[in-house]
């Protein structure tokens, strides 16, 4: 009889890499929102692949970026912490751009995580119970992404230039090269990814399930209204707004669902809401079809002044 295995997995990357993309077309529905806007994914996201032989937890994460508030140095924080207690690490680059310093810098963390977990010790004190081998061996898969908008070459010089980036934290670290395969994918089409779960699952430790069969996100339904309402804000807003955006649900009673939208200042709030409240109805009419028949959602539009720098107002919002 085949042993079930089980395990957690961080993804990361630069924002805007499509993680989030990558995390829904492996669990197979919508887990975490998307938008072609950066920083879209603000906390860590659990995705749940369940299979006949295995369950494996997708940890989507905020792109890791040179912050410039204490919102994006918390988002940060959340990214790095993924690595802490996962089976593998999938470090996302994407084939579109030159592999640059955000992405250099998210190989190097990412790879020194895993230096760190296969130095940990004895076997049995690896994430999840693995033992030492090709399951439960912590394990750096990197994605080359969106491979279907560029040709071979592009997807080879990417794959080739992040391979150099392990070699030379090898060559700095010393020791034992750091265990890395290499996938190139299309998140967007499906292109790649099944051969990548493939890889994910043979590397999963021997465990049980962590969450009930059937289950594909352990994201509670009001964060998950909450960003609903963000994502369709951010198809429809300016460009220099979605940072200053935040979403909460306030009151939940059921089908009366309550949704604060906070803005930075007042010019915001007339953005959001749209000429005559067009905006705002557009957004409240497509949260809605996503939602359970028979739900009313409010939404109410507040400015909290630089909300993005103060730590008392990210602790209230749950950063």
């Amino acid at each position: 009889m085949t042993a079930y295995r089980s395990g957690f997995v961080a993804v990361v990357g630069r924002p805007n890499v499509g993680k989030s993309t990558l995390v829904n077309s492996i669990v197979g529905t919508k887990v975490t929102i998307t938008s072609p806007r950066p920083n879209t994914t603000r906390s860590q996201i659990r995705g749940v692949l369940n299979r006949p032989d295995a369950q494996v937890v997708f940890v989507d994460t905020p792109g890791l970026h040179k912050p410039r508030t204490a919102l994006g140095e918390r988002m940060n924080e959340s990214a790095t912490s993924s690595l802490d207690d996962v089976d593998a690490v999938v470090a996302m680059v994407e084939a579109t751009g030159a592999l640059g310093p955000g992405d250099r810098m998210v190989l190097a963390q990412s790879a020194r995580r895993v230096r760190a977990m296969a130095r940990a010790g004895q076997p049995e004190e690896l994430p999840g119970g693995g033992k030492a081998g090709e399951a439960g061996r912590p394990t750096l898969l990197v994605v080359v992404n969106k491979i279907d908008r560029v040709g071979g070459d592009g997807v080879l010089t990417h794959l080739t230039g992040a391979a150099e980036v392990i070699a030379l934290l090898d060559e700095e670290q010393g020791g034992s090269p750091v265990p890395v395969e290499y996938f190139p994918v299309s998140a967007a089409t499906g292109e790649g990814v099944g051969a990548l779960v493939d890889a994910v699952v043979a590397l999963m430790p021997e465990g049980p399930r962590y969450y009930p069969e059937g289950m594909v996100t352990d994201v509670a339904e009001a964060f998950w209204v909450a960003d609903l309402v963000r994502e369709e804000l951010l198809h429809r807003v300016e460009d220099e707004l979605p940072h200053s955006i935040a979403c909460r649900v306030t009151e939940w009673e059921w089908p009366r669902v309550r949704c604060e939208i906070l803005v930075e200042r007042d010019s915001q709030k007339g953005i959001v809401i749209g000429k005559g409240g067009v905006t705002l109805k557009e957004v409240g009419i497509a949260v809605r079809k996503q939602m359970p028949p028979g739900a009313y959602l409010e939404l109410f539009v507040r400015v909290e002044k630089r909300w993005q720098q103060r730590d008392d107002a990210l602790d209230r919002l749950g950063f």
